[in-house]
């Protein structure tokens, strides 16, 4: 919000009528009308109280309270070309300026000398500036898919009908293509020679709310969301609103009105998502579970108008029947097609071009999978099996229809077969996660055939060039490896993935797919690498520790380092992390300092016959005496112990210091002291790389 000055205030109130905007197109064009608009008032230092946006589905309504009368432009200098420069340089920026060549004057600068010319404090009347800009920044709107209509050369997300535009109860007289700005709108969608004029947003909004038109987003999503709770309140029914639907339904209507609707009981036995995907993607209705939670007969539809004769609960009934007509139809035909005999099929569906076709993929998850199998300690066989089976329902008329439920359908068809429960559940949920919010498999099966199926995807597309940019990733491959990282760490799976890749190349190879294994190998590490960076900062962990932990990275050690960076940040400003950090630093400090002249040998080169006093033989001890900590098996896996063991070193440290000069005259021990404290210091380093990690401040 632009702050406000002493001077006379006014509204600005512009409304755009077309025909009916798709939900994302309005929701977009709004928000960056409204942005347009805030970036040109402030730029011209023009000040509000409040820059606001709404839509329904015909209108696009732009709202500014306590816009600033004028625009003071104050006293500057405007630099010309240079004095050297060619005539004609001089004769455009005098044109531009209207301007003659005895108002200019010389100056100087570091540059060289340049014509300048100073331009009085001036005032613009907002208006004014209001009727020059207004169609410029309707122009600018990029629409993501557009429409041309009649014979006009504009470009709108659907025909646009009516420009009104208001300022202190003045209209802003402005031209836009075929469109002149005026007062007026239409009042009723269906009936365009209905129109009235209006001088301000209050009167507007009051208006259209008296004949049932509520043009406030926030308002109508209240009112659907009321409504709905009180019916089911009223009935006993539960209902979980989806937002993403609540929003694009929001902006379907202006007039919400609920119905409570019904289908027949018979089609229940479809499976579930099935119900779900055809009421809430495909019809934007509200489906209904009972107290038990499962799924009911019953839905909610948000209708744009009252249903006095009961006709639009009707029809709305009438379309999800013949919908759900068609699914139970196709579902009873495909759970009875046996999945093994479709395997073969898959050959007549490419996969991508030069990565064969679904057969082909079928077979190597088959082989992938089965090495993962080995490492989770899983039957070989049922895992197999899965992944023969698992894209055999892209066959199907039920995935053509619903292609967002493959593999959810494949586990229905699998589980209707007889397959074993879990087989089906691996191909149901081999996909996941599908998204930042998607559920993780959780099952040994599950977890092996989505890793598989992942890699496999990496791979290939890796192998093939197609990897994503900086700002494009159509193929979703940061989705896909950011999966991996999740599954790998929210199940604690240890798992050698490096050694998977290399697996995944060779099956590729084995299929007389070729790709440089190097170049290939190289950059599906370094893309795993930068996806469980984001991972962790996600998670709130430091980025100097997120550095720390990818220094000495290893794929095959995701888990365990993700697990030391996490036990690190959750103490890194407690007194536990502060004197690690305390005793690291100290010695490194000293170590680079005086170590430049010196190559020190490798660790374990610490000869304690040269120790002069107790403090450097206490330190040694203590080294020796977390270096077993570490090699305990015990204390592997508590990085807690690990932390509380290298920070407990804090009093050694001090004392070395505190007694003990490093830099003495003797090299010899001048030298095995420095050894003493890279000793200390590779010791930290068996946790994470300490040195990349900052002080506490």
């Amino acid at each position: 919000m632009v702050k406000n000055t002493n001077r006379i205030m006014s509204e600005f109130f512009l409304e755009l009528f077309s025909e009916e905007i798709p939900s994302k197109l309005q929701k977009s064009a709004k928000n960056d009308l409204l942005n347009i608009f805030k970036k040109i008032f402030e730029e011209k230092n023009l000040s509000y109280k409040k820059g606001l946006s709404y839509s329904t589905p015909n209108r696009l309504i732009i709202l500014f309270e306590g816009l600033n009368n004028e625009i003071i432009e104050p006293e500057q200098e405007l630099r010309g070309p240079k004095t050297n420069a060619p005539d004609k340089a001089l004769e455009g920026f005098l044109n531009s300026n209207s301007l003659n060549k005895n108002q200019l004057f010389k100056k100087s600068s570091e540059k060289g000398e340049f014509y300048f010319f100073k331009k009085a404090k001036s005032k613009i009347k907002t208006i004014d500036f209001l009727k020059e800009k207004i169609p410029e920044i309707l122009g600018s709107i990029k629409w993501k898919k557009s429409m041309k209509w009649n014979n006009y050369n504009l470009n709108w997300g659907r025909p646009l009908k009516s420009i009104l535009a208001i300022f202190s109860k003045k209209i802003v007289l402005f031209d836009f293509f075929h469109l002149k700005s005026s007062n007026k709108t239409f009042i009723d969608k269906d009936f365009e020679e209905k129109s009235k004029k209006f001088f301000d947003f209050n009167s507007y909004k009051i208006y259209f709310k008296k004949i049932g038109t509520i043009i406030e987003n926030e308002e109508r999503k209240l009112i659907i969301q009321k409504k709905i709770q009180e019916v089911s309140n009223k009935k006993n029914l539960f209902i979980n609103l989806d937002e993403i639907l609540l929003d694009e339904v929001n902006n379907l209507v202006e007039n919400p009105n609920i119905l409570l609707c019904k289908f027949d009981k018979k089609f229940l036995h479809i499976p579930e998502e099935i119900l779900i995907t055809t009421m809430q993607y495909h019809q934007k209705y509200f489906h209904i579970h009972d107290k038990n939670k499962k799924i009911t007969n019953e839905f909610f539809v948000v209708a744009n108008n009252k249903d006095e004769k009961g006709l639009i609960k009707l029809g709305n009934e009438r379309v999800v029947e013949a919908r759900l007509s068609d699914a139970e139809f196709f579902w009873n035909k495909n759970k009875s097609e046996n999945l093994v005999k479709q395997v073969s099929k898959l050959k007549s569906i490419n996969y991508f071009k030069n990565l064969g076709n679904y057969y082909d993929k079928s077979q190597r998850l088959k082989r992938l999978s089965g090495l993962i199998s080995d490492q989770l300690l899983i039957s070989k066989e049922k895992i197999e099996i899965a992944s023969t089976i698992c894209k055999a329902d892209l066959l199907s008329d039920l995935v053509g229809e619903f292609p967002e439920l493959q593999g959810i359908l494949g586990g229905y068809f699998a589980s209707a077969q007889g397959f074993d429960k879990e087989i089906c559940l691996a191909v149901s949920e081999h996909y996941l996660p599908t998204g930042a919010n998607s559920k993780i498999p959780k099952k040994s099966y599950s977890v092996a055939l989505a890793l598989a199926d992942k890699l496999d995807t990496l791979t290939g597309f890796f192998g093939v060039g197609l990897k994503p940019s900086s700002s494009k990733d159509p193929y979703a491959l940061r989705r896909m490896a950011v999966g991996m990282i999740k599954i790998i760490l929210e199940n604690n799976v240890k798992i050698k993935v490096n050694n998977l890749i290399k697996e995944s190349f060779q099956i590729y190879q084995n299929q007389k797919i070729d790709f440089d294994f190097k170049k290939t190998h190289a950059e599906i590490l370094d893309f795993m690498c930068e996806r469980f960076k984001s991972y962790m900062k996600e998670k709130g962990i430091r980025n100097d520790i997120i550095e720390s932990s990818v220094s000495t990275y290893n794929i095959d050690d995701i888990l365990k380092v993700y697990k030391k960076a996490l036990t690190l940040n959750n103490f890194i400003s407690k007194e536990l992390g502060i004197d690690l950090i305390f005793s690291y630093k100290r010695a490194s400090n000293i170590l680079e300092s005086l170590s430049d002249k010196l190559e020190l040998e490798e660790l374990g080169s610490v000869d304690p016959g040269l120790f002069k006093n107790n403090f450097e033989k206490n330190l040694f001890e203590k080294i020796h005496e977390i270096k077993k900590d570490f090699s305990s098996i015990i204390k592997e896996d508590d990085n807690y112990s690990l932390l509380q063991s290298l920070a407990s070193s804090k009093k050694e440290v001090t004392e070395f210091f505190d007694n003990v000069v490093v830099n003495d005259k003797d090299q010899i021990i001048k030298k095995n002291r420095l050894e003493l404290l890279q000793m200390l210091c590779k010791t930290f380093d068996n946790y994470l790389n300490f040195s990349k990690v900052e002080s506490v401040k």
